[in-house]
């Protein structure tokens, strides 16, 4: 049995949601919650599996609430049902399983279903707690040590300093690694902030190369700079960028 909760500041939010999922097997529901601290309050009391978490709240966001589910021991699956779109990348950057926008759809509350089943079914739990406690590790260090990259049942870490440079993919960013490159969903520029900088270089708006990969700079076309990494790839370098990359490579002011 998957035990879930709602929480929605409006009344009818909650019930559209429960009517949704009274037909889905296996699923009960185990509370339906108004504000954050009455979500809290009833996990407290009988933990869940799934969280059907509105962003938007008063007093407290649901972004916040999950933040501090995601330090817990044993956090549960988070999907957030939202009418507003403006706040996917925050909630992928605190490892939501989903982001539902109303009215709900029903195929995509099937999707999140099958996401949630696949999670709990195929024993990823655990790699999901990881994710959402590496997250809560590096928002107070400031860097971290891996990406936890998801897919449909699956999360898969990919270690940092396995990655050999980072290009940006819209919302995405792609990790080149020795044999091959993992989509992860978190802009280049949040992923910056993640790194630590004596081991990563920012070359360019859309791309980051790790320190000891860079190897030789060169002018090509007309004036433009490019970077070659040990692993063969050549990358544009912007003027923004490149006294910083001149000094890691010994002649920084020429």
């Amino acid at each position: 049995m998957t035990r879930y909760i709602i929480v929605d500041d409006e009344a009818p939010g909650r019930a559209n949601l429960r009517l949704a999922l009274q037909e889905q097997p296996g699923w009960q529901l185990q509370a339906e919650c108004d504000s954050a601290a009455a979500a809290r309050d009833a996990l407290a009391r009988a933990p869940a599996d799934v969280v059907f978490l509105d962003i938007q709240m008063p007093r407290e966001s649901g972004l916040e609430l999950a933040r501090e589910l995601g330090r817990q021991p044993a956090p549960p699956l988070i999907i957030f049902v939202t009418a507003y779109n403006t706040h996917a990348v925050d909630a992928f950057e605190v490892h939501a399983l989903d982001y539902l926008l109303k009215p709900i759809d029903d195929r995509r509350l099937a999707q999140a279903i099958e996401r949630a089943n696949a999670m709990l079914g195929l024993r990823q739990h655990d790699a999901y707690r990881a994710a959402l406690h590496g997250y809560a590790a590096a928002t107070h260090t400031q860097a971290m040590d891996s990406f936890h990259v998801r897919s449909v049942g699956n999360i898969e870490q990919v270690r940092v300093r396995d990655v050999l440079w980072l290009q940006a993919a819209g919302n995405y960013v792609e990790l080149h690694l020795a044999q091959r490159t993992v989509l992860h969903r978190l802009p280049l520029s949040r992923v910056e902030q993640l790194l630590r900088p004596d081991e990563f270089l920012r070359v360019h708006r859309t791309a980051i190369v790790r320190r000891d990969q860079v190897r030789r700079l060169s002018v090509v076309g007309d004036g433009r700079h490019e970077v070659t990494l040990a692993c063969g790839a050549q990358l544009a370098v912007s003027a923004r960028h490149l006294q910083d990359l001149k000094a890691c490579l010994g002649f920084a002011g020429q």
